[in-house]
């Protein structure tokens, strides 16, 4: 239950629902926000319907949310393609809805615990056995099954045959499966039509496998390692374990098409060349406030983000909710904001980033993560909160993904030197409630050059360019507080401990080479994807085409990140995709 615990915080009105109301601290200061922010809506894609061309007027999606992770995501693309939510408080909701979304977010077994516990359990069933028109995404898809290794053996609803297991990272796969893969379709679903070539995006680190006794209920599948069940229909009945939510113009094709099954008029995505897990290209936001008190997104260098001017003023490349957009119909695979003002007393109290999250989920349709502030705090009335309670409201205002930095650092020195896992941590209490797929551990190391090897207890590389005395070794030691303070241990230590602490993606930054625009440090990023069975993003220094196609030919970052040549409009997005097409690199187009 304790994920529905969270999803109902003492944040919220008096019996509300955790997806649909804002949190009471939240709802004076809507308006005042959005005037501060200066938002202009984004411009209209081309997905876009009214709801009266459902054929039969009735505008109205029945979903069914638990109360776990983020679901403002789904209730975004939903209301984006024209239609109105009708929230399951009963069962009864659920036997007379006229259209059930199931957007699972979580763990299976909590998820099972509150269905069974609210009596929804055997009304989804009927529901589901009488062919009424179902999706489920994600967990949606999984609690179909019999049952799931998640926590031990747990009993699913028993609809499909199969057990849900974890990915074997054995074979050189990382867990989770983060990214946008390609589908085989084995079965024709209208909800499929307009997937072609395109990659779909996938975060889970468990799956079902085709058999002969579910063969019947599989209409399309993909490769990670393994084949596995990518999506499953039986007459109206569809769940698919991708985003569609999360997977652009593509995804929200696929949601309209089970929201209008008799539309002929859908526009199809443009053609794609899909065939395999994509290399993602991110964009990264830098977010603070300035002199003013305006939010906006800065780049620094080596992480200083002010100007080299008489005023000495914040670096000033743009509005966040504006630039995130842009990127979004650029092409985009993530989003990632690191609030660097962090309202490091009281992050609940930081609006602003909070709205800038809402907006941005309303129109962009990528994973969004958020980072900065995300740690057990307590308020100026003495009041505690947990960095669960923090990184909750940050889920339920549209972040995909949390990114936690320095608290990750001082959670590792600890697990290093005790060997204990205390599950206290922020890690630790985040990965545990909404899965390590939600959280990612950036590192912030400066290299420290070294003449011999010996001479630290840390991990070092022989370096491929010597140092600036002639050193041939170096260690990479890790920083806090926004790269001002060296810690105790490094990159490689640290990335080690996160990992077995729960982290499901490293964000790997280097100071030295940050804003330099000289190529990501190969040597670093080569050492720690080298050293972890988990997606690690290699950030900092690029400035070229080339610098991408590098750091994945020559390490195994699965994902690449970049911010000032992006803001600075030296490198546009589409040009770093078409030239990793051109090396063979398979990204999604």
């Amino acid at each position: 239950m304790e994920a529905a615990k969270v999803g109902s915080s003492q944040f919220l009105a008096p019996g509300s629902s955790s997806s649909s109301s804002q949190p009471l601290h939240l709802l004076r200061y809507d308006d005042l926000i959005r005037k501060s922010l200066k938002f202009k809506p984004l411009s209209t894609f081309s997905v876009r319907a009214s709801a009266t061309s459902s054929g039969d007027g009735d505008s109205v999606v029945t979903l069914l949310d638990y109360g776990a992770g983020n679901v403002r995501s789904v209730r975004n693309a939903i209301r984006f393609l024209g239609f109105e939510i009708k929230e399951v408080n009963t069962p009864n909701d659920i036997l007379n809805a006229k259209r059930l979304i199931f957007p699972g977010v979580g763990a299976f077994a909590t998820a099972m615990d509150v269905l069974i516990q609210k009596g929804m359990a055997e009304a989804l069933c009927t529901y589901i056995e009488n062919d009424r028109p179902f999706l489920g995404i994600c967990l949606g898809l999984q609690l179909l099954f019999e049952s799931s290794e998640e926590k031990g053996s747990v009993k699913g609803l028993g609809l499909i045959p199969g057990v849900v297991g974890r990915f074997g990272s054995s074979n050189g796969f990382r867990v989770p499966h983060i990214g946008w893969n390609a589908l085989q379709i084995t079965k024709h679903t209208e909800i499929l039509d307009d997937i072609g070539n395109h990659h779909v995006y996938f975060v889970h680190s468990y799956r079902a496998m085709p058999s002969d006794d579910n063969k019947d209920w599989i209409s399309s599948t993909c490769n990670y390692g393994d084949e596995f069940i990518a999506s499953v229909r039986r007459g109206n009945v569809h769940a698919v374990q991708f985003h569609p939510e999360k997977s652009g113009d593509v995804g929200l094709s696929i949601m309209r098409r089970f929201l209008y099954p008799n539309s002929c008029t859908i526009k199809k995505p443009v053609g794609g060349k899909a065939s395999k897990l994509a290399k993602r290209v991110i964009a990264c936001l830098d977010v603070r406030a300035n002199d003013k008190g305006d939010l906006v997104v800065t780049k620094g260098d080596q992480y200083d983000v002010r100007e080299h001017t008489k005023e000495n003023e914040v670096r000033n490349l743009g509005k966040p909710v504006d630039l995130a957009g842009q990127y979004y119909r650029d092409g985009a695979d993530e989003i990632s904001f690191l609030n660097i003002t962090g309202f490091r007393d009281f992050p609940l109290g930081d609006l602003p980033m909070l709205q800038v999250l809402r907006y941005t989920s309303e129109n962009v349709f990528v994973p969004l993560t958020v980072g900065g502030g995300i740690r057990d705090f307590t308020d100026e009335n003495g009041r505690y909160y947990s960095s669960l309670e923090v990184a909750s409201e940050y889920f339920r205002s549209g972040a995909d993904k949390v990114s936690i930095g320095s608290d990750a650092v001082y959670a590792s020195e600890e697990y290093i030197r005790t060997g204990v896992k205390t599950g206290k941590s922020s890690l630790e209490q985040i990965s545990r409630v909404y899965g390590n797929q939600a959280v990612v551990v950036s590192i912030d190391p400066r290299k420290v050059w070294l003449k011999n090897p010996v001479d630290v207890e840390f991990k070092t590389v022989k370096v491929s360019n010597p140092g600036p005395n002639g050193e041939e070794y170096a260690w990479y030691q890790c920083t806090v507080s926004g790269g001002r303070e060296g810690r105790p241990i490094g990159a490689y230590e640290l990335a080690k401990a996160v990992e077995e602490l729960g982290a499901g993606e490293i964000l790997l930054n280097c100071i030295d080479c940050d804003g330099q625009g000289k190529g990501f440090d190969i040597d670093l990023i080569k050492l720690i994807s080298n050293a972890v069975n988990i997606p690690v993003i290699a950030s900092s220094g690029a400035g070229a085409v080339e610098h991408f196609s590098e750091v994945f030919t020559k390490t195994n970052a699965t994902a690449a990140l970049a911010a000032g040549i992006f803001h600075r409009k030296e490198v546009p997005i589409q040009s770093v995709k078409e030239h990793l097409l051109s090396q063979g690199i398979e990204v999604r187009m």
